[in-house]
């Protein structure tokens, strides 16, 4: 291998990362800067400078990006409504980008020869990562160890990690593959790799409970937006972060958004995760039906259609494209009269509607009731001879009616 001078790390503290610093001085011979997006990890990012500098690491950036990950991550993906094949929240997906980004910068500002993750040959975010280095840094080396050292498996970095003294938070019994930030947690590995098992809710939830333990009683909360964006719960205006905390704890107490899912990966093999995404889950229901009240038919429609493609360039990794920045100034445009209030109540895992209300709403009750309105239900005689036109036409041309006298 050759030898780097300096090299900047992905470094989020977890299994792969840890043994990735003293590697990378016994291989490459480099300096190692630890460099940690702050997305909303929580506790996680507790004593990880000392952890960092104790595995060899001669600094650590700890970078806070929550803001930034809410407002021009999150948030323009809950407008599009996109979910990777209808049932992913793309919590993992977005979260790669803007901390590649950030890596980038950093990078360029240390004089680094390489960026390094410790992303898995088999998974997509390395893509993720190294298409967003190539978007800021195209002449930046890329050092990604899972495809370079002979270490196979979690357990092989497990027995690495123990003949380097380097110390981990999880046991052989615990170790799962986790993805936590503000917007979701991902549970992947151990039993959860046989999709003939059923999860062990009660071993691996943090974020919540499972439907069954939540309470009884439902749990009312209203949300309100201004443009597709959420600005408000129970009518306390707050910022982004704060809110889906807020969204987060009633969710996760009332069993929302747990999804278990078989997905296919960007790389071609399907893969099984649990995923947890209890105030995402609760915006993007909210969204949906404020959508339903405030949107043309035309508008909706081709928006749904679009918005998997939106799921698709998000979870491979495209955020920094053309098509993506084109598909969110759409968004965006659809989004001018999205503005209300959706009350929804909460229980055991369910989302009920229980109103709404909108200054742009396009619905009217005059015109929709079956009581006396003045709509001229005359009108529909022809609209619907015109509508059918091309339906009475190609049965009188095609020889299924053969005389004009029989068509009545």
């Amino acid at each position: 291998m050759e030898k780097i001078k300096k090299a900047v790390l992905a470094y989020s503290g977890g299994l792969d990362t840890s043994i990735i610093i003293p590697w990378l001085k016994e291989n490459y011979g480099c300096e190692v800067i630890a460099v940690s997006g702050d997305v909303g990890q929580g506790t996680e990012l507790d004593g990880l400078e000392e952890k960092a500098l104790k595995t060899g690491a001669s600094k650590l950036y700890i970078e806070d990006l929550r803001e930034e990950f809410v407002y021009d991550y999150i948030f323009p993906t809950l407008k599009a409504g996109a979910k990777y094949e209808g049932e992913y929240l793309l919590g993992t997906s977005f979260a790669r980008p803007i901390i590649a980004k950030r890596i980038v910068e950093i990078a360029k500002q240390e004089g680094a020869e390489a960026i390094v993750h410790g992303c898995t040959g088999k998974g997509n975010d390395q893509v993720r990562f190294e298409l967003t280095i190539k978007a800021f840094a195209p002449e930046m080396k890329v050092i990604a160890p899972w495809r370079e050292w002979d270490i196979k498996s979690r357990d092989d970095a497990m027995d690495y990690a123990e003949e380097h003294n380097i110390p981990l938070k999880i046991t052989r019994e615990t170790n799962y593959s986790k993805d936590k930030n503000l917007w979701h947690l991902s549970h992947e590995g151990l039993d959860l790799e046989s999709p003939e098992n059923e999860p062990m809710y009660g071993k691996i939830l943090e974020m919540g409970v499972s439907p069954e333990l939540a309470p009884d009683k439902a749990t009312y909360v209203t949300i309100e937006f201004d443009k597709g964006i959420p600005v408000a719960v129970d009518g306390e205006h707050t910022d982004g972060v704060t809110l889906i905390e807020k969204l987060n704890k009633l969710g996760g107490e009332n069993g929302i958004g747990i999804a278990d899912i078989v997905e296919n990966r960007l790389v071609g093999m399907k893969s099984r995760g649990v995923y947890e995404t209890p105030g995402g889950t609760i915006l993007y229901k909210a969204h949906e039906l404020l959508e339903s009240l405030t949107l043309d038919k035309e508008t909706m429609h081709l928006k749904k259609l679009l918005s998997y493609k939106f799921a698709d360039l998000v979870y491979n990794g495209q955020w920094f494209t053309p098509v993506r920045e084109a598909l969110s100034a759409f968004v965006d445009n659809t989004q001018k009269y999205v503005s209300g209030k959706v009350k929804l109540k909460l229980y055991k895992g369910n989302i009920i509607p229980a109103g709404m209300w909108s200054p742009y709403s396009l619905y009217s009750e005059e015109v929709a009731s079956f009581g006396e309105s003045d709509y001229n239900q005359r009108d529909a005689e022809g609209f619907i001879n015109l509508f059918g036109l091309p339906v009475k036409m190609n049965a009188l041309l095609r020889g299924e009616i053969t005389e004009m006298s029989d068509y009545k």
